[in-house]
């Protein structure tokens, strides 16, 4: 079996936390092979399509519009938020860490890059009543999670020859099926050349698992679907909306030599997917962040409730209520009006202007209206629907449902209903969506974004827009339970010598450091912390 030359650090997996962990080794001086699964054109994983908003503490841009943020504040709204219990020990130390460290080894790290943020903090997983962020965190990167990933492997191939001598060897195609030991100690890993078919042997002083979590794999989301537990089924329709190699088939490697995997069935899915135009991959999603002001509907074009589905205030409960509706798709109905102002793709491939850093263009769609991304998505997109009136509305989302669910008559007692609100004015609206909306106008950035109330039959607001949404799977909250050195741990939490896992793979830390529900943003700057963590620790081993 051919052997590669043995380096200090083998890292698997080439998404954001393990390029980090790579950039970190190399910088300290250590040789680092990085098995990557994918093509080179899709270096950084997952990170490469993310949107970038960050979850951050006490940050300089927080004080300068004058959030009054601590870690002490933040770490009480994470764990109320989380559910995390005293008996976590390593997810509440991971909590800790996050909530103490984010500025300085996240948002100061990101600014030595040369990176920035937008010049506002929106407020998002606000809780139902208030149990989530208690006040603004979510920083968004200006370029979006595309312009980190290109900026992180422009030092990371940098770094790998600083020295003359190249150090870092980056293989593409390379999945891992085995990792080895020797002496009691993780010493490699058994990879297939998906490009040849041929098996080799990687040997290295430390191995890092960066593979990402499970739920690239349908089945294994299936399988550990938080209800299954209690006899419930998980739903029988869901998009992919993670990275398709994150299988979780390294979690089993690992579990099989003695580490723990803890949390598996704790995810962080979205409510409201569609399917990708030109997917990349089978199941492939696009994951919507729905209309605060659309109306959110059963198959039948009933408005859910009694308490109505309004997004950026518990995604975790958003998903719950949808999971439990008896087809597999819901409905938001809207204006474009609201699609202008509200409609967004969570990524980077749909934020043209963040992604690009085209300033002016950005403005100007923030003002006037995203209506570029409305017209694309009703072209590409056939679970994208518009009509002038809603029976012709109705109509085609019966088509496109292939049921008669939607009554003829349905969707013009649900609008009416909803109208009534505004017939005596504004001042005397007594509805529980129209009062979230009201709040959320109140933080600045967030009234740029999302429409005052108003009838959704108001004159010149039309066509009418149905989208079919379906949930979609994004995150693994579980994962392989670590310490704060990123070590990997056995049952009786002692380190497995030589093994670290980081990022996604390690629950974002300790094995599940958000709990039940995430703050968001959380994911991005937790790859950072847990990959510096491990270099950290591996960079001070390796000192004489």
């Amino acid at each position: 079996m051919p052997s590669h030359p043995r380096s200090e650090v083998l890292i698997i997996g080439a998404g954001l936390a393990g390029l980090v962990t790579a950039l970190e080794c190399l910088r300290a001086g250590r040789s680092v092979t990085l098995l990557d699964r994918d093509t080179p054109q899709r270096l950084g994983g997952l990170a490469r399509w993310a949107f970038g908003g960050m979850c951050l503490v006490d940050t300089p841009l927080q004080r300068r519009k004058r959030i009054p943020d601590s870690p002490e504040r933040a770490l009480q709204d994470w764990l109320r938020f989380g559910e995390l219990d005293a008996s976590e020990l390593w997810p509440r130390r991971w909590a800790e860490h996050y909530v103490q460290r984010s500025t300085p080894e996240v948002y100061e790290w990101l600014l030595g890059l040369g990176l920035r943020f937008l010049p506002a903090v929106n407020w998002v997983e606000r809780g139902q009543y208030g149990e989530g962020n208690s006040l603004p965190r979510y920083h968004v990167l200006w370029g979006t999670a595309a312009h980190l990933t290109q900026t992180v492997i422009a030092a990371l191939q940098q770094a790998g020859r600083s020295s003359g001598a190249p150090r870092l060897q980056l293989r593409h195609r390379h999945r891992v099926t085995e990792l080895t030991q020797q002496a009691g100690r993780i010493s490699g890993a058994l990879a297939i050349d998906e490009s040849s078919g041929a098996e080799q042997h990687f040997e290295a002083e430390q191995v890092v698992v960066a593979t990402g979590g499970i739920n690239g794999s349908l089945e294994q989301v299936r399988r550990h679907w938080p209800t299954a537990a209690a006899g419930a089924a998980a739903p029988s329709e869901l998009l992919n909306g993670a990275h398709p190699y994150a299988d979780g088939a390294l979690h089993e490697r690992v579990q099989a030599l003695g580490g723990q995997v803890t949390h598996a069935g704790r995810m962080w899915n979205y409510a409201a997917g569609v399917p990708h135009p030109q997917p990349h991959f089978e199941g492939h999603g696009l994951s919507l962040i729905p209309c605060k002001s659309a109306l959110w509907l059963d198959s039948a074009g009933r408005r859910i409730g009694p308490q109505p589905l309004v997004t950026g205030f518990d995604t975790h409960d958003l998903c719950q209520r949808v999971a439990a509706q008896p087809r597999g798709y819901t409905w938001q109905l809207l204006n474009w009006r609201i699609a202008a102002k509200e409609l967004a793709i969570s990524g980077a491939e749909h934020n043209l202007q963040i992604r690009e850093r085209r300033w002016l263009a950005f403005l100007r769609e923030t003002l006037l209206g995203n209506h570029r991304l409305v017209r694309q998505m009703l072209a590409e997109s056939p679970h994208f629907i518009a009509a002038d009136t809603l029976p012709e509305l109705a109509q085609r989302m019966n088509a496109l449902a292939g049921n008669p669910d939607l009554a003829p008559g349905t969707l013009e007692t649900t609008v009416a209903a909803y109208d009534a609100q505004f017939s005596a004015g504004l001042a005397h609206c007594n509805d529980e969506q129209i009062r979230r909306i009201l709040h959320a106008r109140l933080w600045g950035p967030d009234r740029l974004r999302t429409c005052a109330p108003a009838p959704l039959s108001q004159r010149g607001a039309g066509p009418y827009i149905a989208i079919q949404l379906r949930l979609i799977s994004r995150k693994s909250l579980g994962g392989l339970q670590t310490d704060l050195h990123s070590r990997v741990l056995d049952a009786h939490g002692q380190p497995l010598p030589g093994l670290y896992a980081v990022g996604e793979a390690a629950g974002f830390g300790g094995g599940g450091a958000c709990g039940k529900r995430s703050l968001e943003g959380t994911f991005l700057p937790a790859c950072i912390l847990t990959a510096r963590a491990a270099a950290r620790h591996i960079n001070q081993e390796a000192t004489p």
